[in-house]
C-alpha cells in the first residue's frame, strides 16, 4: 500500500482579515456618533391663554429674631404677648396668610433658645402651620458653602462699611 504524502502546513492565523473587521467596526461607530443627535427641545407650539387671571401670592406674616433675642413681627419690634393676637387676627382675616419665622444666624449675647420654643409652642397650640426661613443649599447640599442670605431683623438699616 502507497501511503500518499501529504506536505504538513503548520496552522495559520491570518490577522489581516481581522484587522479588516476591527477597522470597518471602528469606521461604523464612529460614523454612528458623528451622525446622533442628543434632542434637548422639541419644536411644540405653546398655545397662550387669555382667558385666566394674574397669580396673586399669598398674604404672609414674617416673624424674626435678632442676635439679641429681641422678636420683630413684619419688622416692627414686639413682644411674644403682644404678636400672637396679631397673628391670629391676620390669619382669621385671611385663612391663606403664611407665617415665616426667621431667625438670625450667628451666635448671640443670650440664649434665643427659650424663646424660640416658647413662641413654637404658643404657634402650635393656635394650630398655626410655620415655615422656618434659612439659607438656601448649593447642589451638594451643603447650607455652609453659600453665604447667609441678608434678612432685616429690625427697622433700622444696616450701616455701610467705610474702605
Amino acid at each position: 500500500m502507497l501511503r500518499i504524502r501529504r506536505p504538513t502546513q503548520e496552522v495559520r492565523i491570518e490577522i489581516t482579515p481581522m484587522i479588516d473587521v476591527i477597522f470597518l467596526l471602528i469606521t461604523f461607530f464612529i460614523y454612528s456618533m458623528v451622525l446622533m443627535v442628543r434632542v434637548d427641545l422639541l419644536p411644540i407650539e405653546l398655545r397662550q391663554y387669555v382667558s385666566g387671571r394674574p397669580a396673586t401670592p399669598a398674604p404672609a406674616v414674617t416673624l424674626s429674631i435678632d442676635l439679641e433675642g429681641r422678636l420683630f413681627i413684619d419688622r416692627e419690634e414686639t413682644t411674644i404677648d403682644l404678636a400672637m393676637p396679631r397673628i391670629i387676627e391676620s390669619r382669621q382675616k385671611d385663612p391663606t396668610t403664611v407665617l415665616y419665622l426667621a431667625i438670625a444666624d450667628g451666635a448671640g449675647t443670650i440664649d434665643r433658645a427659650p424663646l424660640l420654643q416658647d413662641l413654637w409652642d404658643r404657634l402650635k397650640q393656635e394650630g398655626i402651620p410655620i415655615n422656618l426661613v434659612g439659607r438656601p443649599m448649593d447642589r451638594r447640599g451643603d447650607a455652609a458653602a453659600v453665604p447667609a442670605a441678608t434678612v432685616p431683623t429690625s427697622p433700622v438699616p444696616p450701616a455701610t462699611p467705610t474702605p
